[in-house]
């Protein structure tokens, strides 16, 4: 019968305690090169396994992190909006590079996460993803917050909490998509996505348009913004609403690329072209955008970064380092939706 390795064996082969080979089988920064890659040689060599559970109760720690997938409206059966996908992927590889594991979980906004995850020891701290009406669960976080509950979220940072937030510039990728419509030639610009605080992401882009039309000397028009949520068929009916009013328009600011893709198609069925007759700009850059008719000019949201920054935000705040809000930029991609300069 074959005796499993140990890290005795190991410290033994390499000349080393046994603490550094613990040490060097992590990567520790006190462990010189040489050593390290001499243990982890050996570790090869002998097949050794890190004994995880063993690991985590010496250090009462999981080496887990949890990414919670709160439920979106959508046209499908998934609930999840496309954008958080290419975040769970960058997320995904960002957890892995850290050395941790990561548990995925389907939420319902209903759901205890604190209970269900980081009280009962399976997981160290909290991603969340998506929200729905921020002012259905504010106080909510703001209690876990209390808590000193180990989360962060992918957002935008509320001047009454208290919770650790990472998100995109959405105020500036406003004025960037507002910008690229102005630079078109286009004057009339309708705004179509909540614009209240219940969609703080989806109000800062307003707000970033506003912006620039102030900014170019082009008064903004209030009856140019229709509610809508971030969906294709909401996107359609708000189009469709723009259009039943007789409300004059050359270009649409949508607060999301699905948005924008529902809107496209309702101008289309009223006999309207993109971009000679209303130019589109969406945001997000989802992998759709790119293969709309015609390809969609959106507001890049940098995912892998993103992703980066979260799990590294997370991990800080875990080891009890100081930790703060992060906005990340945007940029546009410029396709084929707005069409050349006038």
């Amino acid at each position: 019968m074959t005796t499993k390795a140990t890290s005795i064996d190991i410290a033994y082969r390499a000349g080393v305690s046994q603490s550094t080979v613990s040490r060097a089988l992590r990567n520790s920064p006190l462990v010189n090169e040489e050593t390290r890659l001499r243990v982890q040689a050996i570790a090869k060599e002998l097949n050794y396994k890190v004994d995880k559970n063993a690991s985590n109760l010496r250090t009462q720690s999981s080496l887990t992190l949890a990414l919670l997938l709160c439920e979106d409206p959508t046209n499908d059966d998934s609930l999840i909006n496309p954008f958080f996908l290419s975040m769970l992927g960058s997320i995904t590889r960002a957890t892995a590079q850290q050395g941790y594991d990561l548990l995925v979980s389907f939420q319902q906004l209903s759901s205890d996460w604190h209970a269900d995850y980081e009280d009962s020891n399976k997981a160290d701290g909290i991603i969340l993803l998506g929200y729905g009406d921020y002012m259905d669960y504010e106080e909510k976080l703001n209690k876990l917050a209390a808590q000193n509950t180990h989360l962060v979220i992918w957002g935008p940072a509320q001047h009454k909490s208290s919770v650790l937030s990472i998100g995109c510039d959405n105020r500036q990728g406003g004025v960037l998509a507002t910008e690229h419509l102005l630079a078109k030639g286009r004057r009339n610009i309708a705004f179509i996505g909540d614009a209240s605080s219940h969609s703080p992401e989806f109000q800062a882009r307003y707000l970033g348009h506003q912006q620039a039309l102030k900014a170019a000397g082009v008064p903004l028009q209030k009856n140019l913004q229709v509610d809508a949520i971030s969906t294709e068929s909401s996107g359609f009916e708000a189009a469709n609403q723009l259009l039943a009013q007789k409300r004059s328009f050359d270009a649409i600011f949508a607060a999301s690329d699905l948005i924008a893709i529902g809107a496209m198609r309702a101008l289309k069925e009223q006999g309207l072209r993109v971009p000679e007759d209303v130019a589109i700009v969406g945001y997000d850059d989802i992998p759709v955008a790119s293969f709309a008719n015609p390809p969609l000019t959106t507001i890049k949201q940098n995912t892998k970064l993103a992703g980066e920054i979260l799990v590294e935000s997370l991990l800080k705040q875990i080891k009890g380092q100081e930790v703060s809000n992060q906005l990340i930029p945007t940029s546009l991609i410029e396709r084929e939706s707005c069409g050349e300069k006038r």
